[in-house]
């Protein structure tokens, strides 16, 4: 990938993570409002997966907030603007554009996911949380609606009745309840969130990019479905891929998992 992309006044920051890197760090930079998020902001996060989405150099992305927090939500001091803006533009939907986004993206999350800021963690695709982390929905007590995802989501996570309390009595999902429940995948301490989320980003990149698009992209409208519907699904993207292949890229693959098979695998 190119070079840091500055954004809304370096309010959102994009960088790769490492000299020759395939992964894409996207900060939330604005620690002095807890990277609350102003309209402009929301707009910047939703381009920059967007670009990422098209950018060939770029094989994942991590998601991580500056300072105490991931993301505190919507910054409440422009409610107007951002709640009676253009909410049905997904151009302009970052909630959108990161389930948009076919490549993998990894949450790293640090001290609170609130509100806006749980619906943004909800839409990575994997987890690393630090110890500090809490996951608080406050939509209830605000008397804000939600609308990226956080009431059909959640109860599909960690079940209806966990997320029933969680949303209607704004109790928070610590890190450790958050692991016991499905929500996160890893607990690190929280000056070692960022390093862990990008080691497992960069597990990812090594393997079959292409593959990796497919099986995520299968995973998730899966997930849309019924299991019977789901097979079904699974079933045609696979007679699919195989029949799209060349005997030249059975080859490839053939080669691939031979000289895999000397070395040991990777661990996170």
């Amino acid at each position: 990938m190119g070079a840091r992309a500055p954004d809304s006044g370096d309010l959102i920051l994009v960088e790769p993570a490492g000299p020759g890197s395939q992964v894409a760090v996207v900060t939330i930079n604005r620690p002095d409002a807890l990277n609350a998020l102003t309209r402009s902001m929301m707009i910047s996060l939703a381009s920059a997966f967007r670009r990422l989405d098209a950018d060939d150099g770029v094989a994942a992305v991590v998601l991580a907030g500056r300072g105490r927090a991931f993301c505190s939500g919507a910054d409440l001091q422009a409610a107007e603007e951002i709640f009676k803006g253009d909410v049905n533009d997904p151009a302009a939907d970052t909630v959108k554009q990161m389930e948009l986004c076919r490549k993998p993206i990894v949450g790293a999350v640090a001290g609170f996911a609130v509100t806006a800021g749980f619906e943004i963690a909800l839409a990575c695709d994997i987890i690393v949380a630090g110890r500090s982390a809490k996951f608080l929905d406050t939509h209830a007590k605000f008397g804000i609606f939600p609308s990226w995802g956080l009431s059909q989501k959640l109860s599909r996570l960690i079940g209806p009745n966990r997320a029933r309390e969680v949303s209607l009595a704004c109790i928070p999902i610590t890190a450790e309840m958050g692991e016991k429940w499905g929500l996160v995948n890893h607990i690190v301490d929280d000056s070692q969130v960022l390093a862990k989320a990008i080691e497992v980003a960069e597990a990812i990149t090594r393997n079959n990019r292409n593959l990796v698009l497919l099986y995520k992209s299968v995973i998730n409208d899966g997930l849309q479905l019924d299991m019977a519907h789901a097979r079904v699904l699974e079933k045609e993207r696979a007679v699919e891929y195989y029949n799209g292949m060349t005997k030249e890229q059975f080859a490839n693959m053939q080669k691939f998992i031979r000289g895999r098979s000397s070395k040991a695998p990777s661990k996170l």
